[in-house]
């Protein structure tokens, strides 16, 4: 099959430490490739990949010396150039938003759009214009769209469950690991950490536009005893972190998508603390590999019992539902699903990762299981 990838610019591909979507784009590609596809990745020029790379700017975005108007150029022109290129592509992946959306239906491609962030009302109407395929990478995300033809189900991202060492011990810090912003909730794991008297360890990298809030609400709270700032992770540093970690507190204030760092923290064996927001509940099997908090004395009582928690599970859970091999079947399967159809854009059943039987999540009853077949509806 000779498919496009699109990512966006902002990081390369892989991302050198944080960067979730660039992370899965490049497993993705890379198992794709494995398989035997053609794959062309859509990136910026100092991305590493098996792919053929095609790139309309030398090195990522973020960081750089560009100003933000030739920044949106290049995000265009990056998302222009497969759609020019369309004739000689199978399918066309975008994971890009909203350039990538916005120019899909030029295309005679059929083109599959993976939806990896939340969107605002404006984003609502440009996925209501959109007319090819896209896929959500939550139920949690789903719900908060409008129904609209096209959707080919919840896929959800995965790790190289490999690249990450397991621990059966772990050790005595906390650990918050993220992007330090406001919806994050850093300052939240830090009240946890005060009111507990046990050492946190807040590791990340900070957005220009989340800079005050670094500075006001996590900064001024770092000192040599409670809280640490360990700065912005590499990919050995990450994985050590995750691996010494007592549990890994993720304490988040709004509906995200999905949140990469719990399932690579579950793959070290550490336990997951995290907010009952957005896909947490769909990732950490409360009371099992984790625990789902609806308020911050929950989570100081959840950390008094991680103890109690399997860390193997932790690392079974993920190699069963989160690593790479079965994010890749599935995209594939929507693959050969949106071909069969010859690029029409007839409804297409939901599809889910496939579970293994003993496993459910919290709330999900046993009809939501996938069977044998390729696909089932909800």
């Amino acid at each position: 099959m000779r498919i496009a990838q699109i990512a966006p610019l902002d990081l390369r591909v892989p991302p050198a430490a944080y960067g979730g979507t660039e992370l899965v784009v490049s497993l993705l590609t890379e198992e794709l490739i494995r398989r035997g596809h053609e794959v062309t990745l859509f990136a910026s020029g100092d991305s590493v990949t098996a792919a053929s790379l095609r790139s309309v700017c030398p090195h990522m975005l973020r960081g750089s010396a560009v100003n933000a108007h030739d920044a949106l150029i290049y995000r265009l022109l990056n998302a222009m150039s497969p759609f020019e290129q369309a004739p000689n592509f199978d399918i066309i992946h975008n994971h890009t938003f909203p350039e990538g959306m916005a120019m899909a239906n030029l295309a005679g491609t059929p083109v599959l759009a993976t939806l990896h962030g939340g969107l605002s009302e404006p984003g609502r109407a440009l996925l209501s214009a959109y007319k090819g395929y896209y896929n959500t990478i939550s139920k949690s995300a789903k719900s908060l769209l409008p129904d609209k033809e096209g959707f080919v189900g919840v896929i959800y991202n995965a790790i190289n469950c490999k690249s990450f060492p397991f621990s059966a011990r772990g050790g005595d810090d906390l650990l918050f690991l993220s992007r330090i912003s406001q919806e994050k909730g850093p300052h939240i794991a830090i009240e946890v950490a005060k009111r507990l008297g046990r050492r946190l360890i807040i590791a990340g990298n900070v957005d220009t536009v989340d800079e005050e809030y670094f500075k006001q609400r996590i900064m001024s709270q770092v000192d040599s005893d409670i809280v640490q700032y360990f700065g912005e992770a590499g990919y050995e540093e990450k994985r050590e972190l995750f691996a010494n970690a007592h549990c890994l507190l993720m304490p988040i204030t709004w509906p995200e998508p999905f949140g990469l760092v719990m399932v690579e923290a579950m793959a070290c064996g550490t336990p997951v603390i995290a907010s009952n927001k957005g896909a947490a509940p769909e990732i950490v099997l409360d009371g099992e590999t984790g625990f789902i908090v609806e308020n911050v004395e929950q989570m100081v009582e959840a950390v008094g019992e991680v103890n109690r928690i399997d860390r193997s599970r932790c690392r079974e859970h993920v190699e069963r539902n989160f690593d790479v091999p079965r994010m890749v079947d599935d995209y594939l399967r929507a693959y050969n699903w949106i071909l069969e159809t010859g690029g029409g854009r007839r409804a297409i059943p939901d599809m889910l990762p496939k579970l293994a039987p003993s496993l459910t999540y919290p709330g999900r009853t046993s009809d939501h299981k996938i069977p044998s077949g390729p696909m089932s509806k909800n």
